[in-house]
């Protein structure tokens, strides 16, 4: 198997798709000749044509109001938001239009957003921002938050082929920092269904995106103390896999949930709130959260860095968990 960035991942998975189903077409700013501001979508315009590669004006609001009248008439368009955070322009065409169409009609909107999210790379408060919450807080729209490679192509694939709209975030500090194997050709990953990236016994920790691999990281530092750690992937915050989450809480009894969104109101409130309400006989402490502080990400890399989670404050709570 080829040994892919996360960016390149994402890549294969868009190219996969275009060649299998002529459907599938993309729109988004400069994605064209540019090949996008990530260059993720770099030759694409070549190989599918103008007709499949779609340059947009600067406008949220025109590229998924088109994205769902494409989708309504039988396409399955994959619109890039430039960075996610910008997807707030375009608000109420996901959430009063795409995410009711379904229940309202009773037809499918088979459309995937997509673009980078997340701090960590210096982009200060306008192109740093997590906004998963938003959208797990909406009926009808399916979130995804991969964290590897592999699962980032046999996601992304699965959300194209969902008949739902699907909010698909990248994290940007992700993009060519972590590599691993790749299947080639049809590789998916169902919707709804965590992993279980690291056995253990004496806690768990709940998480997605970037801060599975500070998780892992913090993982390995206890290990070294004799203590073992099991980190969840959750990789789909909607639909959310409720069974193997709450099934390693019961294994180790102490659980701590981590995400790089901010904390108050973060999908983590709703983790945590499932397990107090169905595991908690099972609880040897409280359940702890980290996640970023109530504020917008500082542009200067010290003050950034205080505001993100990190491996560093991932194993300070860890300690206070299985010292309780």
């Amino acid at each position: 198997m080829p040994v892919l960035t996360f960016l390149e991942a994402i890549s294969d998975a868009l190219r996969y798709e275009m060649k299998r189903d002529e459907s599938v077409f993309m729109l988004g700013e400069d994605i064209a000749e540019y090949g996008g501001a990530f260059k993720i979508t770099k030759g694409f315009l070549e190989e599918f044509g103008r007709s499949r590669v779609l340059n947009t004006p600067i406008s949220e609001t025109a590229i998924l109001g088109a994205a769902i009248g494409a989708a309504l008439n039988g396409m399955r368009p994959v619109a890039e938001m430039q960075f996610m955070d910008f997807v707030t322009n375009g608000f109420n065409q996901l959430v009063n239009v795409a995410s009711t169409t379904a229940y309202r009609w009773g037809m499918g909107v088979p459309m995937v957003v997509r673009g980078p999210a997340g701090g960590g790379v210096g982009g200060g408060p306008f192109h740093s921002r997590n906004s998963e919450a938003w959208f797990a807080h909406t009926p009808g729209l399916k979130v995804v938050y991969p964290a590897f490679p592999a699962d980032a192509k046999g996601l992304l694939i699965s959300s194209i082929r969902d008949n739902n709209p699907v909010v698909y975030y990248e994290h940007k500090g992700l993009y060519r920092k972590i590599r691993e194997e790749v299947p080639e050709g049809e590789y998916i990953v169902p919707l709804g269904k965590a992993r279980i990236v690291r056995e253990g016994r004496d806690a768990s920790v709940i998480t997605y995106g970037s801060m599975v691999h500070e998780s892992l990281a913090a993982a390995e530092d206890l290990e070294k103390e004799g203590v073992s750690v099991e980190v969840v992937d959750i990789r789909t915050l909607i639909p959310f896999d409720e069974e193997t989450v709450l099934a390693s809480v019961r294994k180790t009894n102490r659980v701590l949930i981590a995400h790089e969104a901010t904390l108050t109101g973060g999908f983590g409130g709703e983790i945590a709130a499932r397990i107090a309400d169905r595991a908690f006989e099972y609880l040897d402490a409280p359940v702890r959260r980290v996640a970023s502080f109530d504020s917008p990400t500082p542009f200067a890399p010290t003050m950034e860095k205080e505001v993100l989670p990190d491996r560093t404050k991932i194993l300070f709570e860890l300690r206070n968990l299985l010292a309780y």
